[in-house]
């Protein structure tokens, strides 16, 4: 049996004993592709999923999209999110398409209730339907339509994995992560527009040029810093209240940018200087090898405090962890974070009956 790629990183403690597990694997890169820590295989390939997309949305940012539109930075975060679908996230894409000559209809992104509890108890009590623009990848697919606007190409099936734009997306993912377009693994996400698939390695290679892109075009350059601009000064948009995403780069003060993808991946980029003065950019993904599946947007007033959805359970323990041990965080950032971070276990009548940690140590190459 092949050895697996996942180390045990998350502990769930009731009382003396350990009741489960969650294993995963964690890549730290620097902008000069220098792998500087893991645990677990940084080569372990697997889908990026949503933390695609703030690389997604450089093709439309580079060819001057955000200047032809006039896109602001909540509307650029919004095209980078995986939103809640509030009430604001609806009212923004809502905005934003109507400015652009969009129409919902166009969108081909399905439907799901929103994550926010608020849109979702209007809905049930108005007994309406949510429409595409509630799904947590509208703003993806509002951006790939305005691209495809702009470059004159048909709206119709963009989400086609041959379409020209999404040709190029796959193409620009690929130069930002070191690999040739036939390295790149294309699968079809939730939302139906192409997911790509590469090694841990490769994927924090491109979050740690995408925060520090000073070795790129001056195009690209500029593309990914107001992409990064963008997600730093509207974070709520980018995920929601409350949301891990959020909340981390809230407390990180402009350090980092971060995007949570299904099946428990997530991706931070460390912009430079973050560590020190002329520190290099650092990307760091990490999966959780059981999907930390959860509901998306926070738990229910209803939910018991330990049902383990502070976003999903582990996934920001674990992220907190490797933080800490590269020292990205200060003490301060990190006790603002106390609510992810390591956790009691409460049950339906509120007694502590155990907790849950990061119990793993990243293994470091250089200095």
């Amino acid at each position: 049996m092949a050895e697996s790629p996942f180390i045990p990183l998350i502990e769930v403690w009731r009382g003396a004993i350990i009741e489960s597990i969650h294993s995963g694997c964690v890549a730290v890169v620097d902008a000069d592709g220098q792998l500087l820590a893991s645990a677990g295989d940084p080569e372990h390939v697997t889908f990026l999923r949503s933390s695609s997309k703030p690389m997604q949305a450089i093709p439309l940012i580079e060819a001057g999209g955000a200047e032809l539109f006039d896109l602001n930075d909540a509307e650029i975060a919004i095209i980078c999110s995986s939103h809640n679908g509030s009430a604001e996230h609806v009212r923004l894409i809502t905005a934003l398409q109507a400015r652009l000559g969009l129409r919902e209809d166009q969108m081909l992104c399905g439907t799901h209730m929103p994550g926010d509890p608020q849109e979702a108890l209007r809905l049930t009590l108005a007994g309406e339907s949510p429409n595409q623009r509630h799904h947590n990848c509208s703003g993806k697919h509002t951006g790939m339509l305005a691209y495809a606007k702009m470059r004159g190409l048909p709206l119709e099936n963009y989400v086609n994995p041959q379409h020209p734009i999404q040709q190029t997306i796959l193409q620009v993912m690929a130069d930002m992560c070191g690999v040739q377009t036939t390295g790149v693994i294309v699968g079809i996400d939730g939302c139906s527009v192409p997911v790509f698939g590469m090694s841990m390695r490769q994927a924090a290679y491109g979050y740690a040029r995408l925060a520090d892109p000073r070795a790129l075009s001056p195009q690209r350059s500029a593309a990914c810093r107001k992409i990064t601009k963008a997600m730093i000064a509207q974070p709520e948009m980018v995920a929601g209240t409350a949301r891990f995403d959020t909340r981390l780069m809230q407390a990180a003060s402009g350090k980092l940018v971060c995007k949570s993808g299904a099946e428990g991946y997530f991706a931070v980029g460390v912009l430079p200087d973050a560590l020190a003065p002329g520190s290099p950019g650092i990307g760091i993904t990490m999966k959780i090898a059981d999907g930390a599946l959860g509901r998306r947007g926070g738990k229910p007033s209803h939910a018991p405090p330990d049902d383990g959805d502070l976003d999903h359970r582990g996934l920001p323990l674990a992220a907190l962890a490797v933080l800490r041990q590269m020292g990205i965080l200060s003490a301060a950032e990190l006790n603002s974070l106390a609510a992810f971070d390591q956790r009691r276990l409460h049950n339906w009548r509120h007694l502590v009956v155990g907790e849950v940690r990061a119990n793993f140590t990243l293994q470091k190459y250089h200095p």
